[in-house]
């Protein structure tokens, strides 16, 4: 059974993270998000998960802004050619639905086979904001917790420059 939002809020609170998350209607695309979101502070981010014709995972973590072709981005990240993965592959390993996906995600991936990609210049932001693994909220922690999760999760996260 995937973790629960439930149980993502008490694996940050293990941590000393400080979330602030903020409720909202379900969002599936940055323009809906934009939307709902009001005011709230830090780095508003969009995230893929993408497999490559070698079948390697991918968990690609940008500001919403970002602009990002799948071509260029192989080649920065030493990736094949990259897709989106499908549902059911999302769900397997990350235990999300399509518009939930988030590096908070992390917690219900168990073997390991992710590369976790963050761009260098949301990690410039104090605070970015992310799905608590429901589209129905966003919740927002400190750039430096994020790696402090990402790592308790068990992966190292390569940070470099995304997008043109």
């Amino acid at each position: 059974m995937p973790a629960s939002e439930q149980d993502l809020f008490q694996r940050l609170d293990k941590l000393n993270i400080a979330a602030t998350t903020h409720r909202h209607d379900p969002v599936f695309t940055v323009e809906e998000a934009q939307r709902v979101r009001g005011s709230i502070p830090g780095g508003h981010c969009k995230n893929l998960f993408l497999k490559d014709k070698k079948g390697e995972l991918w968990l690609v973590v940008a500001l919403e802004d970002t602009q990002i072709d799948l071509k260029s981005l192989a080649g920065q990240i030493g990736a094949a050619r990259l897709s989106f993965a499908k549902p059911e592959l999302l769900y397997e390993r990350l235990g999300i639905e399509p518009g939930s996906v988030t590096p908070f995600a992390l917690i219900n991936e168990t073997a390991k086979g992710i590369h976790v990609v963050l761009d260098a210049a949301m990690m410039e932001h104090e605070l970015v904001n992310y799905h608590p693994l429901t589209n129905r909220a966003t919740t927002a922690i400190r750039s430096d917790d994020l790696l402090a999760f990402i790592r308790d999760c068990g992966f190292e996260p390569a940070i470099m420059s995304i997008g043109g």
